[in-house]
């Protein structure tokens, strides 16, 4: 059973930048496409960005161009550089595998997440 561990979240003004992490550990190693998923209040949760054990990438339209995934496979962890924040960045995100596709129904086993709040 693989368990995720996401950090970094926090309170940033528009226009700002975080950093999130997520520490993979159990069979993690099993995983070919990681994904850093979110949930803004009142909405599903949906996948932003994915990256596969190679370092593709693939990134939802709403993040494509201020958000970056990356990767380091020895460590089981996965980043999101999150750049020119917006208020409809703020959801709770959370990493999870990508494996089966986008829709995060397919998945158990998830995390607390980590808060991001985008307002000044």
């Amino acid at each position: 059973q693989v368990q995720f561990v996401e950090s970094g979240g926090g309170l940033v003004q528009p226009g700002g930048s975080l950093r999130l992490s997520c520490a993979a550990s159990g069979s993690a190693f099993t995983i070919y496409i990681m994904g850093w998923y979110r949930q803004a209040p009142g909405k599903q949760r949906e996948l932003i960005a994915a990256i596969t054990s190679g370092g593709s990438t693939n990134y939802a339209d709403s993040v494509k161009g201020r958000f970056t995934i990356s990767r380091d496979n020895p460590k089981n962890t996965v980043y999101l550089e999150m750049n020119n924040l917006k208020p409809e960045d703020t959801a709770v995100y959370y990493c999870n595998s990508a494996d089966l596709g986008p829709d995060p129904r397919e998945y158990d086993a998830w995390g607390q997440g980590t808060q991001v709040t985008v307002s000044s």
